[in-house]
């Protein structure tokens, strides 16, 4: 087992890999510098095995599958999660580090969105886009995160091995963020620098369609984590919408005495029933959540006993 491990996937990076490798070298001495090499049409192995680092393949194209095959083959006491387009300084990386060593937190959060981000950053509807997910996150989750979709991250070895990866592409980051805030796990920031790409150096974030694919995965983690709350809400304005519809009916029916709109009655209760099913089935889901939660703190536990039993060997 690495007592660390800088994880760094790449997409044509070949412009920068050689720099960002050679940056945490000088800066964390003692790690294992890993560059997971995602389908690249460019040189970043080469430049990345120059580097020094040690260089692996994943053909199945996405961020979210690099980081599944990371967590799945590497080992480590703390895990630094960097990309490889040289917009992080390496300077913060000890800071970071020591937090999951020594503070015992589960998650440290590189926080660009406090410092130079909304000054540096030159793409159109970045600052919007990354303003819309943190408000959003901070809402539906109660959470005091600052910086949802930043890529720098530092990770202890029992949320690397307990978290399930769902995600394909650059949703992973909101993913991982809604995961520890709702596993109740320790989340830390070191507020970092940011920096452009550098010239030439070209992004692989869509705006428009990935920050589409960020919002669908916030609003279905919700579902996923907070069923009461969702289908609770569902429930209501089923019974809002019904009893807007049929308050009319009645209204009829008192003055009258027959019911004059019997179709939209007959919609009206099975909309009522709607309502009813879904109250009840964030009452079920949410029984189950807690049985989730309970089967994941046991987890833990057997996941601490698993690395002292390594450590005393």
């Amino acid at each position: 087992m690495d007592k660390i491990a800088v994880l760094i996937p790449c997409y044509n990076e070949g412009q920068t890999i050689f720099k960002v490798v050679s940056d945490f070298r000088s800066v964390v001495p003692d790690a294992t510098i890993y560059v997971y090499d995602n389908n690249s049409t460019d040189d970043t192995a080469v430049q990345a095995k120059k580097a020094g680092a040690i260089v692996r393949q994943e053909r199945m194209q996405g961020k979210g599958n690099v980081l599944r095959r990371m967590f799945r083959e590497i080992d480590a006491q703390c895990y630094l999660l960097v990309d490889g387009d040289d917009t992080y300084p390496a300077q913060h990386a000890p800071r970071m580090i020591q937090k999951v060593l020594q503070e015992q937190a589960d998650m440290v959060v590189g926080d660009r969105l406090s410092s130079t981000y909304f000054t540096e950053n030159k793409r159109r509807f970045h600052n919007a886009g990354n303003s819309l997910v943190r408000k959003s996150i901070q809402c539906l989750f109660h959470c005091t995160i600052q910086d949802v979709m930043t890529g720098y991250r530092a990770l202890s070895y029992s949320f690397v091995k307990t978290f399930p990866i769902l995600s394909h592409g650059f949703e992973i980051e909101t993913e991982m963020t809604i995961h520890a805030y709702d596993q109740n796990m320790r989340v830390d920031h070191v507020v970092v620098d940011y920096r452009d790409r550098p010239e030439g150096s070209e992004s692989k974030l869509n705006t428009i369609s990935d920050g589409i694919k960020v919002l669908f995965t916030i609003a279905n983690l919700y579902r996923c984590t907070k069923p009461f709350a969702f289908f609770g809400l569902l429930a209501l304005l089923l019974f809002l919408l019904a009893t807007g519809f049929l308050f009319p009916v009645l209204w009829d029916f008192t003055l009258t005495g027959i019911v004059e709109k019997f179709p939209t009655l007959i919609v009206c209760c099975f909309t009522y029933l709607l309502a009813a099913v879904s109250f009840f089935s964030g009452l079920v889901l949410s029984n189950i959540r807690k049985q989730d939660h309970q089967h994941f703190e046991f987890q833990l536990q057997v996941m601490d006993q698993f690395v002292k039993a390594r450590e005393r060997r």
